[in-house]
Parts: C-alpha cells; structure tokens; sequence
C-alpha cells in the first residue's frame, strides 16, 4: 500500500514539473532567469514556512551537520541548476523541445542508480536507455534532408539535456538520503519540512546573482499574466511538487522515479501544443515516441525486480517457516 502512495506522490510530482518548462518560457525574456527563481522560491516560502512553524523549528534543532550538506546539494541540483539550465535553454528552443528532451531523465537516473546506488540494470533498463538516447538525437534533425545545423539551437537543447541531468542527480540525492535515515533508524523528515528547507536554500544561492538582473525595475514592469504564471511556478510547481516528491521517494526507489519522471516531457509537450500553439514536427513526434518507449521499457524492467524482489521474500519467508 505504502509503495502505491508513492508512486501516486511521484506522479503528480512529475505532473506539475512538466508545467514548469511551459511556465518558464512564459516569463521567460520578461524577468531574468535569478529573478524568476527567486522570486518564485520567495513566493513558495510563504505558503511553506506558516504551514509547518513548529514542526521546522523542532527539525532545525535537531539536524546534523551531514544532513544539511545533502539538503544544500539537493537545492543546488533540484531547483538552482534545473532552472537556470532550463531557463536558459528556452531562451534558444522551443517548449516543445524542451519538454522531450527532459524524457531523458530517466535514463539519466537510471545509469546513476546503478552506479551510485547499484540498482540492478538489465536488458530492459539498456534498451530503455538506448532508445531515450536515439530519440534525443533524432529531436535535433539531423536526419532530416532541409536539415540546417544552428549553434543556438543546440546550445538550447544541451542546456535542457542539463536540466534532465540535474533533475537526475537530485532524484538520487534524494534517495540517498531517504535511505540513510532509513538506516539509521531516523525518525523521517516531515516532506514540507524539507520543501522548506531546499527552497530557503536555493533561495539564498539566488539572491546575489538575481540583484544584478535590477529585479524591482523588472517586476514593475510585467502584466497580471506573468504574476500567475510566478505564483503557478512558486506554490505549485515548487512548493507541491516537491512536498508530492519528498513523500514519493521514500516510499519508491530511484528506478520507480526514473519511471514516473516520464511525466514531465509528456506534460510539458501537450501543454506546448495546446495552450501555445507551437508544433512538433515529424521527427519530433518521432523522437518524443522513442523517448516514451523509453521510460516504458524502464518501468518494465522495475515492475519485473519488483516482482522478483517480493518472490525471493516468499522464499525467504518459507525457507524460515521450515527452518521453525
């Protein structure tokens, strides 16, 4: 039950970050790229902090030194770097783009898992990595005949590929974590708690580099429709999302996240489409296709462990009933 939670928490985790590509390239030329993120960290605080006062003071008394090294690579993983990639990048590509190019986070995470965490990878975690790797290249066109080559097109698209990175780097972090608490028998961070504690602290990395993009002018100068769009990315797709997240990942391991991470490309390409009306060429699609069949061969091949894993303690329960 505790492992359908999680992975009902991932999903809609990986909903909302599929709206954050879409959010980002709304305010994106209206505010610089620290300003957004910070403004929008600020904005997630204050729904954050009122909301579990005690509870953060209690945690704040008791964390150690180790703890708060993970939490500040967490931050700098999760939101600074996946933003300032991500905002970047939209500078010189299309959403479209962006949000497939994210569907390699996956694989990513899964090459990470099994070097960092070692998780076991088989030939469905290779196939699934191969073919998230082919459909990437085929999203730049170079199979296309009228196929043009743009250094700032591909500079936009390598800077998302960074942000799916970072986005894969976090998603161990934080497993790693999760699972070293578990270990030493820590009493587990309340999931708000720790959006908080993440957030202040990207928060604070943004701070100097957001006061030389002159904020206060910037902020002056926008519409009603970019206030949304900063309150959409800071309370919800910051603030929700990682509490969905925090409660996930402690509950699912890194693979089942690398799965469910399949979200966000589909989200952000639909929402692309339909709300801003930009189109996916055939090789696009093409290669968005190949990107799913990618993050479906990785949740095969996590349903089968799972499988295996709840067979072998079967076993392992009957071998003791003999034994008694």
């Amino acid at each position: 039950m505790e492992r359908w939670k999680g992975m009902l928490y991932l999903f809609g985790a990986f909903t909302l970050a599929g709206t954050s590509v879409i959010t980002a390239w709304l305010l994106n030329g209206k505010l610089g790229a620290f300003t957004i993120t910070a403004i929008s960290l600020l904005l997630a605080l204050m729904i954050l902090v009122p909301m579990r006062l005690q509870a953060l003071v209690r945690t704040l008394r008791r964390r150690a030194g180790t703890n708060w090294r993970q939490l500040l690579l967490q931050a700098v993983f999760g939101m600074f770097l996946f933003r300032m990639f991500m905002l970047f990048g939209l500078s010189h590509t299309s959403a479209a783009e962006a949000g497939i190019i994210t569907g390699a986070t996956p694989a990513i995470t899964v090459v990470l898992a099994s070097l960092v965490l070692k998780e076991r990878v088989n030939r469905f975690s290779l196939l699934g990595i191969a073919s998230t790797v082919s459909g990437i290249i085929l999203i730049q066109g170079l199979f296309s005949q009228d196929y043009s080559f743009t250094v700032q097109h591909l500079i936009g698209n390598v800077l998302v590929l960074c942000a799916a990175s970072s986005e894969s780097v976090f998603n161990i972090l934080s497993r790693m974590s999760s699972t070293k608490n578990d270990g030493r028998s820590q009493q587990p961070v309340d999931p708000v708690v720790q959006t908080t504690l993440v957030s202040a602290i990207a928060f604070l990395l943004c701070l100097i580099p957001a006061g030389f993009e002159h904020p206060l002018r910037s902020l002056a100068g926008i519409a009603w429709e970019e206030w949304l769009a900063l309150i959409w990315y800071g309370p919800f797709v910051t603030a929700l999302a990682f509490v969905f997240w925090y409660a996930g990942i402690r509950r699912c391991d890194a693979s089942t996240a690398a799965a469910f991470s399949g979200m966000m490309p589909f989200t952000a390409l639909v929402l692309s489409v339909v709300l801003l009306g930009q189109r996916a060429g055939v090789e696009q699609w093409a290669g968005g296709l190949l990107v799913a069949g990618g993050m479906v061969l990785i949740g095969v091949n996590q349903k089968r462990i799972g499988g295996e894993r709840n067979i072998g303690k079967s076993g392992l329960n009957l071998n003791t009933a003999k034994r008694t």
